[in-house]
C-alpha cells in the first residue's frame, strides 16, 4: 500500500508526464478540486477530467522545484512548486494567447483517504500571472 505523500508524488510525476488517465486513477470518484481565486469547487470525476482536458486545450505547463510536506497523521499533504508554461488558447475574460511563456510560483494542499485523493486545493498569484502573460 502507498503511503498519501507517495500517492500524491505520483500524481504529480503524472502531471509533468501529461498522463491525465494516471492523474484520474489517483482520485476519488467524488474529488473536491478547489481552484484558484475564489472560482466555484469541482466536484466529481468527470468534472475534474473536463478541467484536466480545458487546461491541456489552453496551457502547456509542468511544474518544477516541488517540495512536499506531510502533516503527522500523512492524510494531508502540501506542495510547493514553480509552473513552468505556455498560455495556448485564450480564455473567457483573460488576455488573448499567443505562446507566451510564463515561470509562476504556487502551492497546493491535498487531502487523500481511502488510497485515493479527495481534495485538490490550489493556489498562485492570478494577477501575477496576469502581468506575465500581458507581453
Amino acid at each position: 500500500m502507498s503511503t498519501s505523500l507517495e500517492i500524491v508524488q505520483a500524481y504529480y510525476r503524472y502531471f509533468n508526464d501529461k498522463n491525465w488517465e494516471g492523474m484520474l486513477g489517483l482520485v476519488d470518484e467524488n474529488i473536491r478540486h478547489e481552484p484558484n481565486q475564489a472560482e466555484e469547487p469541482r466536484i466529481g470525476i468527470d468534472k475534474f477530467r473536463d478541467f484536466l482536458s480545458h487546461m491541456d486545450e489552453s496551457y502547456d505547463e509542468s511544474l518544477s522545484d516541488l517540495t512536499f510536506f506531510s502533516e503527522p497523521s500523512g492524510k494531508k499533504i502540501a506542495v510547493s512548486f514553480t509552473v513552468n508554461g505556455t498560455y495556448k488558447k485564450a480564455e473567457a475574460g483573460l488576455p488573448p494567447a499567443h505562446g507566451q511563456k510564463y515561470v509562476l510560483p504556487a502551492a497546493a494542499f491535498l487531502e487523500v483517504k481511502n488510497g485515493k485523493i479527495v481534495r485538490v486545493t490550489t493556489y498562485y498569484n492570478l494577477t501575477l500571472w496576469l502581468r506575465l502573460v500581458a507581453s
